[in-house]
């Protein structure tokens, strides 16, 4: 289960990748993608919150970070859906915060 969430966050963080080059360059992104990302990135995190009820020890620091940029991450969708401004350093801290997330997860799956 956890091998997977770590997939599905790799897949999710190239999807990102693509996406914050749209943004911090001020292009519309390509919704497709969009819509893709977003729900990729969620179905991981709800792998990892199953994961984290099962086992202990549990991976607390990804599984806050992935919230936390969860939580950014549905932000920057609502501004992109609406056509409003997406502050770049919003872009910045969700992509920083995912990573740091997946850092924390692949480190505690070795």
């Amino acid at each position: 289960m956890i091998i997977t969430a770590i997939d599905l966050f790799a897949f999710a963080a190239l999807l990102g990748i693509f996406l914050s080059v749209f943004m911090l360059k001020n292009k519309e992104t390509p919704k497709a993608i969009t819509f893709i990302h977003g729900p990729v990135a969620a179905i991981g995190l709800i792998l990892l919150i199953i994961y984290s009820f099962q086992y202990r020890p549990a991976p607390i620091a990804s599984l806050t970070l992935f919230i936390i940029a969860a939580i950014g991450g549905a932000a920057i969708s609502v501004l992109d859906i609406t056509g409003k401004f997406i502050p770049k350093w919003l872009v910045l801290l969700h992509g920083s915060l995912a990573l740091a997330g997946f850092i924390f997860l692949v480190a505690f799956a070795l």
